[in-house]
């Protein structure tokens, strides 16, 4: 993974509440992507947040089986409006901002129908941000004790419950 400041129009890995069936994706993509295909981002772990996960990089020579998510393409037109979007979502504001609650930096993801490399946006936790327990096998919708799709923490219907801006 690398931070590359620029906007180059990629597809997103997305691989907590904004995956299929979680509410974060009924919010901000549905009816705005063109393609959502499944795929692992290698050397990367997944951490429990409240409510919602954080990715972040394995140490250099640590285990790091990866983690699941899916591979979001913009629809036509839609590729500026979501990436400021997702951008408000993850409390990102500028490369580097110590106010960021996430990092937007380009990885390289696999996609798992046919293991090509995709270069691709991944929010990665930010430097201030403290990590919950690991989530075993890097999948935020198989997790131990997850409520199962669509019905996580950040359910809009749920009163009290914490939400990303």
């Amino acid at each position: 993974m690398s931070g590359d400041p620029g906007t180059l129009p990629l597809p997103f890995f997305v691989y907590g509440t904004l995956r299929p069936g979680e509410p974060n994706h009924a919010r901000c993509l549905s009816g705005r992507t063109g393609a959502e295909e499944p795929a692992r981002l290698p050397g990367a772990l997944l951490y429990d947040g409240p409510g919602y996960p954080y990715l972040a990089r394995a140490a250099d020579g640590a285990a790091g089986g990866g983690v699941l998510g899916e591979l979001v393409t913009a629809a036509p037109g839609e590729y500026a409006g979501l990436l400021r979007d997702l951008d408000a979502l993850e409390e990102f504001l500028a490369p580097g901002h110590p106010l960021n609650a996430y990092e937007r930096e380009v990885c390289e993801a696999v996609r798992l129908s046919d293991g090509a490399p995709v270069r691709a946006w991944v929010y990665v936790a930010g430097p201030a941000v403290r990590l919950g327990a690991a989530i075993s096998g890097g999948d935020w919708l198989s997790r131990q004790g997850a409520p199962g799709p669509g019905a996580s923490a950040l359910d809009p219907a749920a009163p009290d419950a914490p939400r990303r801006s």
